[in-house]
């Protein structure tokens, strides 16, 4: 079994100093989904430190989650609100809640962070099972660029100081639509490394996904302000109904 394999890796590498990095407003994705949801009780995929559904509980949507990483869920029990979240400790492809949802939601790209595709396809099945009759599942990702990923391997210098250098290095299987990428910083302490995986796919691709865990695509944005999903668009946000 891979190393990246592990549901709970990205959590225990990065939760120190995650809310600290260059992650999204939340803004947007919050007043989007609390729309969506209309007092609905609610599900957050990889919920994380609670970026998302701290504010949308906030808003008065009952919201639960599911999260690999014990330290991620620490990291949401340390917020204000953070401690009244129910939140399942478990992999998120395996969706293991009980009872039905009115809102499914997976942001941020993290459904590319299923490395395997058999496990993709288990996420959308398992969302599928827990919806409520007209209930609606929503994934944020971006639109993969092939000129992004023109070659085999990608080096990247990422900070340089006196004390260390942090490098980040990618290695691509374009034919499998999988990527693995090391961070890697030096430094007087020692070499550390840091390995993440993702298997990304184009929109029409998740599409076809949904369609075979018995969802339908119901409206395509290219961001949570509604703005038209187009060729140009680098990323999207999909609701998808039971069919």
């Amino acid at each position: 079994m891979s190393l990246l394999d592990d549901p709970g890796l990205f959590g225990r590498q990065w939760s120190e100093g995650y809310d600290d990095g260059p992650n999204p407003d939340p803004g947007p994705a919050v007043d989007f989904l609390a729309e969506l949801a209309d007092g609905g009780r609610t599900l957050e995929l990889a919920i994380g430190t609670g970026r998302v559904a701290i504010p949308l509980a906030a808003r008065g949507v009952p919201v639960e989650g599911v999260e690999a990483s014990e330290e991620m869920v620490a990291g949401l029990r340390a917020k204000p609100g953070g401690d009244r979240i129910p939140v399942v400790l478990a992999d998120m492809a395996d969706v293991p809640v009980t009872g039905r949802f009115d809102l499914v939601y997976l942001v941020y790209n993290t459904l590319f962070n299923l490395v395997r595709a058999e496990r993709q396809a288990d996420c959308l099945r398992n969302v599928a099972r827990v919806l409520a009759p007209g209930g609606a599942f929503v994934v944020e990702a971006f639109v993969p660029d092939p000129a992004d990923f023109d070659r085999d391997e990608q080096l990247e210098v990422r900070r340089v100081t006196e004390e260390s250098v942090t490098l980040r290095v990618h290695r691509y299987d374009r034919a499998a639509q999988t990527f693995l990428r090391q961070t890697i910083r030096i430094s007087n302490d020692g070499i550390s490394v840091k390995p993440f995986g993702m298997h990304y796919r184009w929109p029409e691709q998740i599409d076809e996904l949904a369609e075979r865990a018995g969802l339908r695509l119901a409206e395509r944005y290219a961001d949570w302000d509604r703005s038209p999903f187009t060729s140009e668009s680098r990323s999207h946000v999909s609701v998808y109904r039971r069919a």
